[in-house]
């Protein structure tokens, strides 16, 4: 009897196999590697880390006991050995091959032929770059770079079939070639770019101030899925690390929705009972109003419960933040030492939104981190200041710490001491919780008040309370049922009769 026919979607497919690129989370990006035994194009401007990129594809190849070779066509081997050193790379088991050398001998024999110059060379470079890789027979190989090919081409005819019969060749050898693309075309240049298997973008750009700022993207990747956008990356002493743009949607993790109390009876009433897991919470006010110690308050009782916490500090020195907390009995130095609190300096002018995610991640994923404080927000902000999306980044870092069961404190400091408040920016549409802030006057003296206005993983409590920093650390006191106008900052007293028990201070969400 005939067999029936098999549908083309039932046959099954094995997925290609992958080359690791040996950068660190560019594998990840790229869903597992490149695939292998294709062409792939590597472009950017001089700086974006191409020649790091490259290299560190083929010691990859040389750690998994691939031949790897590395043809330059404008650099020296003599100045690719001095990347090499700077990154601490040893290049042993590497072929280099130099084409710049031949420079004199093809030009010198161009004056003698009734041939066009250009396409003698365009030949004898070919020919001299087949006759080392038949020699060699490497598993992977580098151009550096297109553009020297580019104009011993001339016309873009020739140059495209230079490039097809390269690829070609290449596949027929089984390996897998990066070239690499200065741009230095005076157009946008699609003619490898429609032959590559795959095509990567290193982008670099320079703020007003700081570091510069890099950034990779993957322009195709044919039959492969992988991650899409912009990813920050790195440039540092030991090679290119690239950190993958952090998205929520593919990670959660089963966790039990319990809910965190401070330790102060009066702050867990007007929390409702505190802080539930998986929320992201900003407490907001002017300067010196004590948001920075309520978060020491909440890591102190984390600790004291074995909850480790991460603590990113922007605005102020970890020994000042240390001396701080011990002058108001909140010591935090013997949970430091005992690794359930962690403290980070972040230097504005030298972080990226994607490493910044990426810290934040690790801590997550790696060293159990369940409570997190940035501090602040402004800092944040005011250190990348030129990425255009870094609203959309601070929601998504958000969402993946609440699928992680991560509570997360955030403050954002307003303009401003009396009166009305202000700020630059408006993120608290992003936080389950928000709790104010305020000074207010009393009787000659400045004082400080706090409320809960947004809770919306539960009931909280809406009136408003006194709050003091003092040698026994946060004190809050009683609602503050006798004044009226506290948030302006000039209260006046209330000879009303305050409510009666149930009916302002708590408001079901």
């Amino acid at each position: 009897m005939p067999q029936s026919a098999v549908s083309p979607s039932e046959i099954p497919r094995t997925p290609p196999l992958r080359a690791s690129t040996g950068v660190l989370g560019l594998d990840e990006v790229l869903g597992g590697g490149f695939p292998v035994h294709r062409l792939y194009l590597i472009k950017g401007d001089p700086g974006a880390g191409k020649t790091t990129l490259a290299v560190q594809f083929l010691l990859e190849g040389v750690r998994m006991g691939e031949t790897g070779l590395y043809i330059t066509l404008s650099e020296t081997q003599e100045e690719l050995e001095i990347v090499a050193q700077s990154h601490g790379w040893n290049l042993e088991g590497l072929e280099l091959f130099e084409l710049s050398s031949m420079q004199e001998v093809l030009e010198e024999e161009g004056n003698h032929t009734f041939f066009h110059t250009s396409e003698v060379e365009l030949n004898r470079t070919t020919e001299a770059l087949l006759a080392v890789i038949n020699r060699v027979n490497p598993r992977r190989v580098v151009f550096d770079s297109l553009s020297e090919m580019r104009l011993l081409a001339e016309t873009s005819l020739r140059y495209r079939r230079q490039i097809l019969q390269f690829k070609q060749y290449f596949s027929q050898r089984r390996t897998t070639v990066l070239f690499l693309d200065d741009r230095s075309a005076a157009q946008n240049d699609l003619q490898v770019e429609s032959i590559a298997h795959g095509v990567i973008s290193l982008h670099c750009t320079s703020p007003d101030y700081g570091v510069l700022r890099r950034q990779m993207t993957v322009d195709k990747l044919r039959g492969s899925a992988f991650l899409e956008g912009y990813h920050d990356l790195l440039l540092r002493t030991g090679g290119m690390t690239v950190f993958p743009r952090l998205t929520a949607a593919q990670r959660f993790t089963h966790f039990e929705r319990t809910r965190f109390a401070s330790g102060l009876k009066e702050l867990d009433a007007l929390l409702g009972g505190g802080l539930d897991r998986g929320t992201s919470n900003i407490l907001m006010g002017p300067p010196g109003t004590g948001k920075s110690t309520l978060t020491i308050k909440f890591i102190l009782q984390a600790a004291l419960g074995g909850i480790k916490s991460l603590m990113l500090i922007f605005d102020e020195t970890i020994g000042t933040l240390l001396n701080r907390s011990a002058q108001l009995g909140m010591d935090l130095r013997p949970h430091v030492e005992s690794g359930l609190v962690t403290l980070q300096q972040v230097d504005p002018a030298e972080i990226s939104p994607g490493e910044f995610a990426h810290r934040i991640a690790q801590q997550v994923n790696k060293e159990g981190v369940r409570m997190l404080v940035i501090d602040s927000l402004n800092g944040y902000l005011n250190a990348m200041p030129v990425d255009r999306y870094l609203y959309l980044q601070l929601h998504e870092l958000l969402a993946y710490l609440n699928q992680q069961g991560v509570i997360s404190l955030m403050i954002l400091t307003q303009t401003g001491v009396i009166g009305t408040m202000h700020s630059k920016v408006d993120l608290s549409y992003l936080a389950d919780t928000v709790v104010l802030l305020r000074y207010f006057e009393d009787r000659g003296a400045v004082k400080q008040a706090i409320s809960v206005i947004k809770k919306r993983s539960g009931d909280h409590e809406r009136t408003i309370r006194e709050m003091s920093l003092g040698p026994n650390g946060v004190v809050i006191g009683q609602p503050l049922v006798h004044m009226q106008g506290v948030l302006t900052g000039i209260p006046i007293i209330s000879h009303m009769e305050p409510p009666a028990d149930g009916m302002a201070n708590s408001n079901p969400v």
